[in-house]
């Protein structure tokens, strides 16, 4: 998640802000599971950057900072689980998997339908299955995060088959009368089927990391047991998204370059030996500038955010489901996926198909 560009240029301000380097001994590699199927839904409701004109928003100020020209929007009888659910249908379809080989549901959300019970809860009864059921908050992260979880649930053997789901409806927590956030956000959910798989197929290498000092420069500070949502609370907008866009985008930067260098060194691979990358979709310059700072050919990157925007969760499998229906994965292909956002948080994998 991000907004406007910084002053200086992005590689400048990212080094500027670089840690000494680790040990890198975050880092870990899962094989032994493949992702079996795809899936993604977005509401019907385009929501062109001119409709929101009468915000105050500048259509051109948000393709210029953004790349954003349009994004989804739900209806207000959907829900995250709704959406979830289309994604998780489509998924399964494409797997050749049925609800009722499902036996572990996770889903990466922070925009749940309620605090309890859990959205994967709501999902599980929607299928019409048995299954354990948990939601994983890590926000535009929480796709990673939470199929990393279930990946180590295939490897061990304690499930067959797993649906993991990244969900986020962003347009219900943004603020519309901040004209310089609220339209970076979209609605959107993506799922996939993990399985079993060879020695050769799952996560040549992961990190998760999170950096909990920055909470602040993202983060919905009503609504929870520290601020519980009072009358004055909901009058000065505490259910709403805050972020500082500026100390966001720098952060981002520095967090894709650095988990990226760290996940090939540990892989023992280049970029040229990635097939393709999928970033979270949350600004075409951050994207943009991890391309010039890693050393990727744009035409690896895939880009959908100019369509979306920005879904959380729901960004990255989005992305995943559109490669695939176009034919851009196949066998043995190493693929870069890279989430990061509030918390803050980050989860970085190379996953070899």
């Amino acid at each position: 998640m991000a907004t406007a560009q910084p002053n200086s240029s992005p590689r400048s301000e990212a080094n500027s802000t670089r840690p000494v380097p680790s040990d890198r001994s975050h880092l870990r590699s899962l094989m032994g599971f493949q992702i079996l199927g795809t899936g993604s839904y977005v509401p019907e409701t385009v929501v062109p950057n001119e409709d929101l004109s009468s915000l105050g928003c500048d259509p051109e100020w948000i393709i210029q900072r953004t790349g954003i020209q349009e994004r989804r929007h739900a209806p207000a009888d959907l829900a995250t689980s709704d959406m979830a659910y289309e994604a998780a249908i489509a998924a399964l379809e494409s797997a050749g998997v049925d609800a009722s080989e499902i036996d572990l549901i996770v889903v990466g959300t922070f925009t749940p339908d309620s605090l309890t019970p859990s959205t994967a809860c709501r999902l599980q009864q929607r299928l019409g299955i048995r299954a354990a059921a948990m939601d994983v908050s890590a926000a535009c992260a929480g796709f990673l995060y939470a199929m990393i979880t279930a990946a180590q649930f295939i490897k061990t053997g304690t499930s067959r088959r797993a649906l993991v789901v990244g969900a986020d409806l962003l347009s219900r927590i943004a603020n519309p009368k901040d004209k310089k956030t609220y339209p970076l956000f979209g609605d959107g959910a993506g799922a996939v089927v993990l399985g079993p798989g060879s020695e050769e197929q799952g996560m040549i290498s992961y990190t998760l990391g999170s950096e909990g000092e920055g909470a602040e420069m993202l983060c919905v500070p009503g609504g929870g047991s520290r601020e519980p949502l009072t009358p004055e609370n909901l009058a000065e907008g505490k259910q709403y998204l805050q972020m500082d866009g500026r100390g966001v985008f720098k952060w981002a930067v520095r967090v894709i370059e650095d988990s990226i260098r760290d996940v090939l060194h540990h892989a023992n691979l280049t970029v040229d030996d990635i097939s393709l990358v999928m970033l979270h979709q949350a600004n075409v310059r951050i994207i943009d500038a991890a391309c010039e700072n890693l050393g990727f050919p744009r035409e690896k990157m895939i880009v959908n955010l100019d369509r979306y925007g920005n879904t959380s969760a729901g960004s990255v499998p989005i992305v995943l489901d559109e490669a695939m229906q176009k034919g851009l994965v196949q066998p043995g292909d190493r693929i870069l996926l890279c989430g990061f956002g509030a918390g803050l948080s980050w989860g970085t994998t190379v996953f070899q198909w």
